[in-house]
């Protein structure tokens, strides 16, 4: 990828200076101030002192090499102060002492190091006030033959102020503002990371809420599918089986086969109408009592030939959808295990309303023979994900074989699951 070349000085700074054209205005103050001092330092030394041309050629090179440290204004602050100061007394090198004290303003951090800036800044003030005074308090002025003392010693002040303050001040204004500015630079810096960061995290939450959404959908399919065609595979071998010489009761049992199809259809309707549907704006929980369609749910495995008791203890109390819907799920598994596992065999359902809950099981006798044992594939997830249901309510669930060789499944929905004021009888 090509550079531009914008890019290239930012990316290359030339020693100290972060961009070029800083380079080419620190030379050209430099060039400006050294050329002010070589003229002053020749005046002084040709003209004031009358000290010849050799001094003052050798003079006017050192005023020239004094203005040259502006160059190095930016690294070393202090240093044209400094040099300033020694040619102050001369009165002249004026661009030197107001372009340095206005970077060591500037430059140099406040208030930490505010002492350095206001001694040297002071001593600035004083020197020049008193370069001044020396050069217009004259002899003539003091025989009366030009304008009123406190006028010259005013005009001397306002000099020195404005030799050095305007400078002090301007580059104080001049650090805070670009300090100011780098601080809010780096602090946008840190919030476009700190976005940057809200937006990885936000997408790896979408993620997991998809995963946990396709993990359900899976579950809640398996629950209708599992049990419903489990019952309909039931039916139709009972079918097979009774069909010559027994039609009337083949035909129930055809029937009951196309009742169990229409309701595994209809909640594999329900399933796919609940993504669509909208949040409850109360976000109240639904109160629909799920754990009524119990009865019937036992009564389909009775009439596949199923040896099925109900059994329902405690006080009613209704529970939110969800947990309803788990406990009606956990019954539902427990009796397409019967189904698949277990033909021929005893099953108890229990509902009961403990005071620290609802607890639901289901509980099988050993099969009377493997003869009897209905030939129905299983995958293993349909526990799993039962266990996985309830311990998401806060339940417990408990799934193995029994000692006289039967197998239970069972689970408890705690009681601050339960809706207020939810007593059914």
């Amino acid at each position: 990828m090509s550079k531009t070349p914008g890019e290239g000085g930012r990316k290359r700074p030339l020693w100290w200076w972060k961009r070029r054209r800083s380079a080419v205005l620190d030379i050209g103050l430099a060039a400006l101030a050294g050329l002010e001092c070589a003229i002053g330092a020749y005046d002084l030394m040709a003209g004031r002192l009358g000290l010849g041309a050799a001094w003052a050629v050798v003079a006017a090179v050192l005023g020239a090499l004094a203005g040259a440290v502006l160059v190095v204004r930016r690294r070393w602050p202090a240093v044209p102060v400094l040099v300033a100061l020694v040619f102050v007394p001369g009165l002249f090198g004026v661009i030197l002492l107001v372009v340095s004290l206005y970077t060591l303003a500037a430059t140099w951090e406040w208030p930490s190091r505010r002492r350095r800036v206001v001694a040297l800044g002071v001593l600035a003030f004083a020197e020049a006030l008193a370069m001044t005074l020396i050069a217009v308090l004259t002899p003539e002025t003091a025989r009366g033959d030009g304008p009123p003392e406190w006028g010259l010693v005013l005009l001397a002040v306002l000099v020195a102020v404005g030799l050095t303050v305007p400078p002090v001040v301007t580059g104080l204004y001049i650090g805070a503002k670009r300090r100011l500015v780098d601080s809010l630079k780096d602090r946008a810096h840190g919030l476009e990371t700190e976005l940057d960061l809200l937006a990885e995290q936000a997408h790896e939450r979408a993620r997991r809420a998809r995963l946990e959404e396709r993990t359900r959908i899976a579950r809640e399919m398996h629950d209708v599918v599992a049990h419903r065609v489990s019952l309909m595979v039931v039916h139709a071998g009972a079918v097979e089986r009774i069909v010559e010489r027994d039609p009337q009761k083949a035909a129930q049992s055809a029937k009951l086969v196309a009742e169990v199809g229409r309701q595994a259809l209809d909640e594999l309707r329900e399933i796919l109408g609940v993504l669509r549907m909208s949040e409850d704006p109360g976000g109240r929980p639904d109160p629909a009592d799920v754990l009524a369609g119990l009865p019937r749910l036992v009564a389909q495995s009775e009439a596949a030939g199923m040896a099925v008791t109900f059994t329902v203890s405690g006080s009613r109390r209704a529970f939110g959808a969800q947990a309803e819907r788990t406990a009606f799920r956990v019954v539902q598994e427990g009796l397409t295990n019967a189904h698949k596992h277990a033909g021929g065999a005893r099953v108890a359902v229990l509902l009961a309303y403990v005071p620290n809950g609802v607890r639901v099981a289901v509980v099988n006798d050993c099969p009377g023979g493997a003869g009897e044992r209905a030939a129905l594939p299983g995958g293993g997830n349909g526990l799993v994900g039962m266990r996985e249901r309830v311990e998401a309510l806060g339940g417990t669930f408990a799934a193995g074989a029994e000692p006289d060789g039967g197998f239970r499944v069972e689970a408890v929905l705690p009681s601050r699951l339960a809706l207020p004021d939810g007593r059914l009888g």
